[in-house]
Order: structure tokens, then sequence, then C-alpha cells
């Protein structure tokens, strides 16, 4: 693939990703660049290597001759076999994310994430309930565990409770297996490596996904789906809006105990982290179906199981 422009930069595991599919990743940089001297270095490297994708990753105004050079590539029985797609839709159909643009002049996008269907919401409550069911049964020695490890490793109540924002911006109390010590839980809102708040075995819950089991109870009250966006702290949220205006784009439908984001980024750390999470929520809203819920569900379980991790 060929990337012209810098509109978006790639993270290092999209990068990872991407390298499982192609070949050669180049980039060219045609900014303060005059046409002719742009479209030699495009020549040069199509030339010298066999490219299949053309990325448009521009945010800076298109010369025509560029533009003329690229349309008639097409017309060119050499390069008529090169797809020259747009990073909005690159990246939705190779890194099934949405694309979330840095400044505020662009929110068309917004326009395409819309709440569930009622058959929709039919088909997702249908999951909850199967879901649950056989979760419940297939983690019951684990979750007894659970209790029991937590007792010994720290002080305190098996259970964290705290307010979570869920389904068109409502709250509720979320429960979770606590895996940190008590008193140091809100020090800094985002959890780091080698965190000294967690102790050993809510490290290993975490990593697996245990400490979330308890959400069951949240699922049968209502309050969430078995698969959606992750449910964020409250006091979170409204920092999030602060920084990321349209971050309330996620609540128009309920979060769930894992989901596209979960499964397909790493825990966040900082907003960039949380801006990218978004790009998998507003994905996995955009393009929900019955597929999209079992590929969730089977990237999670290779992760309970230590099998698969982001």
């Amino acid at each position: 693939m060929l990337i012209l422009g810098q509109k978006y930069t790639f993270t290092n595991l999209e990068l990872k990703r991407l390298d499982k599919k192609f070949t050669n990743i180049s980039s060219i940089i045609y900014q303060n660049k005059i046409a002719t001297d742009a479209i030699k270095e495009i020549e040069q490297y199509l030339n010298n290597d066999k490219f299949t994708v053309i990325v448009l990753n521009t945010k800076v105004k298109v010369d025509n001759k560029i533009i003329k050079f690229l349309t008639n590539l097409k017309f060119n029985n050499k390069f008529k076999n090169i797809k020259i797609i747009a990073i909005e839709h690159f990246l939705e159909k190779y890194l099934h994310k949405c694309y979330i643009p840095e400044d505020n002049t662009d929110l068309h996008y917004l326009d395409d994430i819309n709440k569930f269907s009622k058959f929709q919401m039919f088909q997702k409550r249908t999951i909850d309930y199967l879901g649950i069911s056989v979760l419940y049964i297939a983690s019951f020695f684990v979750m007894q565990k659970c209790k029991i490890k937590i007792k010994k490793e720290s002080k305190g109540p098996i259970y964290f409770k705290q307010n979570r924002v869920g389904y068109n911006n409502k709250e509720f109390e979320c429960i979770k297996f606590r895996s940190m010590h008590t008193d140091t839980e809100f020090f800094n809102h985002y959890t780091q490596e080698n965190d000294p708040r967690i102790f050993p075995w809510g490290q290993k819950m975490r990593k697996r996904r245990y400490d979330e089991l308890p959400q069951m109870l949240n699922i049968l009250k209502g309050d969430m789906h078995l698969i959606g966006p992750r449910a964020e702290w409250n006091e979170l949220v409204k920092g999030y809006e602060e920084q990321i205006p349209y971050y309330n784009q996620r609540h128009i439908v309920a979060p769930g105990i894992t989901g596209w984001a979960q499964v397909m980024y790493p825990y966040g750390a900082n907003i960039e982290d949380t801006k990218q999470k978004l790009m998998y929520d507003l994905y996995y809203i955009k393009h929900w179906s019955l597929l999209l819920e079992l590929k969730i569900v089977w990237k999670t379980a290779m992760v309970v199981l230590h099998k698969k991790g982001v």
C-alpha cells in the first residue's frame, strides 16, 4: 500500500496488522511540493514495487495535476488493478474502525452512527440471555476462585461498585470483582502498566477479564448488554467530553461486558487511547451484525483462555 499524506497517523499496532496484509507499506508527503515533483515520486514508487492500494490520506488541498494523474491510473494497463481509497474508507475496510478527524471541521461520519433498530435490540437481548446462561455455568468455579483469592490477597470487599455511564447517557451502578487495593482507586484515572494499586490476582483477573464477570447482574437488570462499548466511570466521561466533544455518541447504545474496542485495542492510558477506542466503538455501532457479535465472542474467549491477546 502507498499512503499519500499525513491526515491520519497509523499506530504501531495498526502497522503490525497491516504488515500481515501488505508486503510493502510506503508513504509520500507531498505538502509544499511542486505537483510535477510529487507525481514523479509517486510514479517512481509505483514502478519500483507492486502496489495494490493507494490511500488518500491528505488534509491539504491536492493540486489538480495530482488528481488528474491518480484518476488516469485506471486507464494505464500497468496500474489498472491499483485501488485508490480514501483514509476514511480504508480504516473501515482494513482496520475495522471509524475515522475521527483531529479537528471538528468535518463531522459527516456521525450521520451513519445510529441507534439499534427494534429488531436489532431483540436480537441483542436474545444474545444477552443465552450468553449469560452459558457464561454463568462456564465461569461458576472461576468466580468462586476469584472470591477466595481476593479475600486472601487484599483486605476489603469482594466486589467493586462504581457509577458508570450507559444507554442514553444514564448512569447506573456497575459491579465488578475488586482488582485494586482499597483506598487507592482514584489517585490516577488511568490504569498504568505494573500499576501498584492492583494486587497480583487482580492483575490476572484484569488480563483475562474475570473481573468483568459480576456484570452479568447488570445485564439481567437491563443496564448492559453482553457485548457493547465499555461502560466508563462517570467522572472519566466528563473529562472525555471536554477533550472529545462527540464522545457521547457511543452512548446511543448500551455498554457491554466485552466489545469490539476491548478486543481490538489494549487498555487505555491517555486521551489518545480513548479516542482510538472510540473509533472501534463507532465502527461496532455502524456495522453491527450477528457475525460481528460472534467474532467478538470468539476474540474474547481467546483472551480469557490466554490463547491470544490484542
